[in-house]
């Protein structure tokens, strides 16, 4: 960058914005690299609003409409005026990465301090407090952090010449991927010395996010839009052909994958709702000759970063992903975007078919819709927002501690499973409740009301996008009209691109000799269950006297379980047995096969000596009949069958760790007269969604004498 200068006084205000819109241009150049490029009527009203009345702005606008584009020349024309650096708060490291990149071509400094570059913070701080750095990007958890919070945001507050809050609709609990941590945003605006303007912006709010989001930016903390400049444009994606196939199984939506996806144009994404769902058809089209990586939000950094390199390269065909590829990944000539499952609001679709063809002519979006779609929605919909309850619970147990309670031992005391707990924290932490300090959260002592009408509101609101996603699915009309009519786009209209406008035909057949293929890949039942090897910390302030490894003599053996719930084959087949509505029945008859199939690819080697079937107060029938089925079936003896003490209540699946530990630590009994003692033992009950049940059950029977204890169920999951 330049040395700062003094702004030139000119002699007319229409000659001045004229010189300022030629030098923001020539920044534009330098940026896209491109020496005719001229900057949208709405970019420049922006950049002119930052820079000359330096105000505060939000800017709605479609993926690859440029909203980047406004705050770099902005910064360019701020920092050659004195300005200090500007601050972007992104929400992830392929968003910091492109942006960086980006600016080095306007020549802008651009640094970022986030998790994966702890090393490099020192220097980077000491280069902002020099006035080396022209743009330090930070995650919106980076915000939060004690050290970060208490000794660099002050100063930093104190010199920013500009704050840019990116992918703002995360702000509001109103939008379709609202995050705690970026309520902290409120607290740093309320920090700012006056004068200093501020950018937000996204491609994915309707009206009532806007509104949220604009008021939140407001200055005269009177929740008025006045000082808040809103920009709002068409969300029509030109380059956007979109469609909708129902296909009848899990099977013809794997082989419609393996034999039209190496047709699509050029490189592109696989969206998937699970973890489980995206290694499963990774894997499933690498083994029929399509290059598929898998990307989730459990995949290493590194081999993230790989992947992410790897498709912008072109170096593979497809990334299958779940929504943590999402937010700012930039792909402009990203050729197709096809969703193996619904997402469950049409904004969150809008904004992850939004990877596709930012610099492209035309690209293709599919949308296959399952079954089970609606089974992963209320999942997702049912970990929101604690209840009262839990909430009052963690306060009182911060204020009774006197002083800080780490996540771990805050968990001992609240029942809450480690993600929906920290995400409790962080919103009561921005609601003043509570503060994150080094080593935990401490109480404030602040009077707090849980606003139950709102979280209330919000979950009405989620139940209406998933109908809404359902109507999108089942339109006869414009697709693209519908996605953006969701958002409120006031030009919305048809596209003449889209399936239902006639201008996609979207390929329907599907090979029936891949379509058997699929069916036999995901029919083919099991997954390994890891035995548990460390106890939860805190057990002692729940009364029970387990703590740090599990002895290696007192530990199970690797386990098998015939599917996850999650599973694309087996799952539904699992979730149908122990729905709520579900009653205690013997094993249906296809589970039986599929379980005896496991045992046949698994057991051989493990030198089984018997069988010991588990207890269950909900499913006694059920557990009682797949035990002995396993027995005839292997021929091995039934050994025992653990018993429920007499005063055992009924328990909790939806608590953490130590909670769920606490709960079946002492609650069944293995029978004096089980003989297990040097027996290699299969453990057999219904299900396992925390594993602790089974911990807890082959360290009885290895304190009993068995030898090796291998627990074998139906489902793994919720």
């Amino acid at each position: 960058m330049p040395a700062p200068t003094s702004s030139p006084t000119v002699p007319d205000a229409a000659q001045g914005a004229s010189a300022l819109r030629a030098e923001a241009e020539e920044v534009l150049r330098r940026l896209v690299g491109d020496p005719s490029a001229q900057l949208r009527e709405d970019q420049w009203t922006a950049i002119e609003a930052l820079v000359a009345d330096r105000r505060r702005a939000l800017v709605v606008q479609r993926t690859g409409w440029g909203k980047s584009a406004v705050y770099f020349v902005a910064t360019a024309l701020l920092r050659a005026r004195g300005a200090g650096p500007t601050v972007i708060v992104s929400p992830l490291l392929a968003l910091m990465r492109n942006q960086i990149a980006a600016a080095e071509r306007a020549g802008v400094r651009a640094v970022t301090v986030n998790s994966t570059n702890a090393e490099e913070w020192g220097r980077v701080y000491e280069d902002v407090r020099a006035g080396a750095v022209d743009v330090l990007l930070v995650s919106p958890e980076r915000l939060n952090n004690p050290g970060f919070r208490d000794e660099v945001l002050p100063p930093l507050a104190a010199t920013t010449g500009l704050l840019v809050v990116d992918e703002a609709h995360c702000v509001s609990d109103w939008g379709h991927d609202f995050r705690p941590d970026y309520r902290r945003i409120r607290t740093l605006l309320a920090d700012l010395p006056a004068g200093i303007p501020v950018l937000a912006t996204t491609a994915t709010a309707n009206e009532r996010v806007t509104a949220d989001v604009a008021e939140q930016l407001s200055v005269t903390g009177t929740r008025t839009l006045e000082d808040v400049l809103v920009l709002r444009g068409s969300l029509d994606r030109e380059s956007l052909r979109l469609a909708v196939l129902r296909l009848p199984s899990h099977a013809h939506r794997l082989a419609w994958l393996v034999q039209h996806l190496p047709q699509l144009p050029g490189s592109g994404i696989v969206y998937v709702l699970t973890v489980s769902a995206a290694a499963d058809v990774a894997g499933h089209l690498r083994a029929h000759g399509v290059e598929a990586v898998a990307y989730t939000g459990q995949t290493d950094p590194a081999e993230r970063l790989q992947a992410e390199d790897d498709l912008v390269h072109d170096r593979i065909k497809v990334l299958v992903a779940t929504s943590a590829l999402g937010m700012g990944f930039d792909k402009p000539d990203l050729g197709f975007v096809v969703h193996l499952g619904a997402p469950s609001s049409p904004i969150a679709y809008y904004q992850q078919v939004g990877r596709a063809g930012r610099g492209i002519d035309s690209a293709e979006v599919v949308l296959l819709p399952g079954a089970e779609d609606r089974d992963v929605w209320r999942h997702f919909a049912s970990i929101g927002f604690p209840g009262e309850e839990d909430v009052r619970r963690a306060l009182d147990a911060l204020a009774e501690a006197g002083g800080t309670l780490s996540t771990p031992a805050l968990e001992a005391r609240v029942a809450l499973r480690r993600n929906r707990l920290e995400m409790m924290l962080k919103v009561l932490d921005v609601d003043g409740a509570v503060r994150r300090v080094r080593g935990g959260w401490e109480a404030t002592g602040r009077p707090w009301s849980y606003d139950a009408e709102r979280y209330e509101r919000v979950a009405r609101a989620r139940e209406v996008e998933q109908r809404a996603m359902l109507d999108y699915q089942a339109t006869e009309g414009c697709r693209l009209e519908f996605l953006r009519r969701a958002l409120d786009d006031p030009e919305a209209a048809p596209c003449g691109r889209c399936d239902n406008c006639g201008g996609f035909d979207v390929p329907r057949d599907v090979d029936e000799d891949a379509v058997r293929q699929a069916g036999t890949d995901l029919t083919r039942p099991g997954v390994p269950l890891e035995p548990k090897k460390q106890w939860p910390s805190g057990m002692a302030a729940l009364g029970v006297p387990l703590t740090g490894k599990i002895a290696p003599a007192e530990r199970a053996g690797e386990g098998r379980s015939v599917a996850r719930t999650t599973d694309l084959g087996w799952g539904a087949a699992v979730r149908e047995l122990f729905a709520a509505t579900s009653p205690d029945q013997e094993t249906p008859v296809p589970l039986r096969r599929a379980a005896a199939a496991v045992l046949d690819d698994w057991a051989r080697e493990l030198g089984l000596d018997g069988v010991v079937a588990m207890c269950s107060a909900s499913r006694p029938q059920l557990v009682a009949h797949l035990a002995e089925g396993l027995s005839r079936y292997t021929g091995l003896p039934l050994l025992a069958t653990f018993v429920l003490r007499p005063d055992a209540g009924p328990t909790r699946s939806d608590v953490n760790s130590p909670h769920r530990l606490a709960q079946v630590a002492d609650r069944f009994r293995l029978p004096p007269d089980a003989a297990v003692e040097g027996r290699t033992v299969l453990l057999v009950d219904d299900r396992t969604r925390t594993g602790w049940t089974l911990a807890v059950a082959a360290r009885e029977l290895r304190r009993a004498g068995a030898a090796q204890v291998h627990p074998f169920v139906l489902a793994d999951g919720e």
